[in-house]
């Protein structure tokens, strides 16, 4: 449904006559900075280089963080969903798992060890938040990954609900190696590029730091407040 705007232009003139200035109505030149100190934070470093700052940061933001091939990616979720009590788990509708050789795992081994497993299915409305605040395990897949923050990018659609990682007990974030970028500043520019090259881009997106975590007015940390209290990342090497 397309809204219809009322009243713009008194809205408009009012603010720019409270502020005692003329209004403006053309488009303003952007800026062309001569300094900008937020591209040469870790400027030229290789995937393997931001792995190893992504890995240290993990340690910080009380996060386990698993780096494997491919072929080692059912072994090692079967082993984290394990340590972490089993099910239910609740996932992502992305074909992506597939194509990484999890579905022995989530529709044979798993329902056969009485691990119940829901794949978000946007026709069945509210019962995937109820499934989502009834899981132990939410299972996502970054698109951006920020080393410096160890941040994962979550983009929320109508089979990859946002609920899926913070309402569960416990969240694994599953990260393409080839995902890892240095800092928020090139996740906004990779962001706008598939805007450019796409015309679309999720109308929701999660930067997701870890396990859940707040502090009161002394700084006193707790972690899993609202949201996930553990969480693991799982970087898998497809370069």
């Amino acid at each position: 449904m397309i809204g219809t705007i009322h009243n713009r232009e008194k809205f408009l003139n009012q603010i720019a006559s409270s502020l005692n200035r003329p209004r403006i109505s053309e488009p303003l030149e952007r800026p062309n900075w001569k300094y900008q100190p937020q591209y040469e934070v870790f400027k030229g470093a290789s995937q393997d280089e931001l792995l190893e700052i992504l890995k240290e940061h993990c340690k910080k933001i009380h996060t386990r963080i698993h780096t494997i091939d491919l072929t080692e990616l059912p072994a090692v979720m079967n082993e984290v969903v394990t340590e972490y009590g089993g099910g239910p788990v609740v996932t992502w509708k992305d074909e992506r798992f597939s194509k990484w050789g999890l579905d022995s795992l989530m529709k044979e081994k798993w329902p056969s060890k009485n691990i119940d497993v829901f794949e978000w299915d946007y026709n069945l409305g509210e019962e995937n938040v109820h499934k989502a605040e009834n899981a132990n395990v939410g299972i996502t897949i970054s698109e951006i990954t920020l080393a410096e923050s160890g941040t994962v990018v979550l983009f929320s659609d109508k089979d990859r609900g946002r609920t899926v990682s913070f309402l569960p007990a416990t969240s694994i974030m599953l990260i393409p190696k080839s995902s890892l970028v240095p800092r928020m500043t090139q996740a906004a520019v990779k962001i706008r590029e598939m805007y450019q090259e796409t015309g679309h881009v999720a109308s929701c997106i999660n930067f997701i730091t870890g396990p859940s975590n707040s502090a009161d007015i002394e700084l006193n940390l707790v972690v899993g407040v609202h949201g996930p209290i553990k969480a693991t990342y799982i970087v898998i090497n497809d370069l």
